[in-house]
């Protein structure tokens, strides 16, 4: 099998979102439930290693914020409606993980994707400013997608490879995320292409992930974006 393509999650898989994550929450805290700020700011917003186990073990984000957060439902829906506007306007930096744009450099001959719960032009923003925007030939953000669409629907995935080929049909793909659900999402998409395509999935372990304890388990698992090239050797 030839590889056709590289999809990749967005947050925690290609950049370091975290200290940027945990400042929006603050201060979207602040606003929509302010019982949960200052003093009272719970415990897995007060530090990276708090919030990385957290965020790895909720299976979406809405788990996140009443689980973990202890906000309630309607506190939640207010929230997320506030994410994008805090995710453009906010100025904490955001870094590429070491290696990755080694990587995809290295790779380059293959066409990159991204499907991500992130928005879109904050994601093209980004990698802009890394200087690795020219290596992503499509975007895809929460904002490209329907509610219901979003991770692990294979609706993201579908208008990703849309982009990159026009038809997706019959497609070799790999899809690299560092969360449980990204590991869902590319057996959906599997499902959702057919017997003709296939779909690797490749979980990302060096933003704090514990692939070892999800019961929907990665074809492979890499320690480090370097990693990714021996995997992809076989199919180029």
């Amino acid at each position: 099998m030839k590889l056709d393509a590289i999809l990749w999650d967005y947050d925690g898989t290609i950049v370091n979102s975290v200290p940027k994550n945990i400042d929006i929450t603050k201060r979207i805290l602040s606003i929509v439930a302010p019982h949960l700020s200052g003093d009272n700011l719970p415990q897995c917003l007060q530090s990276e290693a708090a919030y990385h186990q957290v965020n790895h073990a909720a299976k979406n984000w809405q788990e996140l914020y009443v689980k973990y957060y202890g906000m309630t439902e309607a506190e939640m829906l207010q929230a997320g409606t506030m994410w994008a506007e805090h995710q453009l306007t906010n100025t904490t930096p955001v870094t590429l993980f070491e290696g990755m744009k080694d990587t995809v450099k290295r790779l380059s001959d293959i066409p990159h994707g991204i499907c991500s719960q992130n928005a879109a032009m904050n994601i093209k923003g980004v990698l802009s400013q890394a200087k690795v925007d020219t290596y992503f030939k499509a975007v895809i953000g929460y904002d490209d997608v329907s509610t219901g669409g979003q991770k692990p629907s294979p609706e993201g995935g579908v208008k990703c490879l849309e982009r990159l080929f026009g038809k997706p049909d019959g497609k070799v793909i790999m899809y690299v995320g560092d969360h449980e659900a990204d590991v869902k999402f590319a057996r959906n998409l599997q499902l959702e292409l057919g017997q003709h395509s296939t779909v690797i999935s490749v979980a990302a372990a060096y933003s704090g992930a514990l692939p070892d304890t999800w019961q929907t388990q990665p074809d492979f698992v890499i320690r480090s974006p370097f990693e990714l090239t021996a995997i992809c050797e076989p199919y180029l």
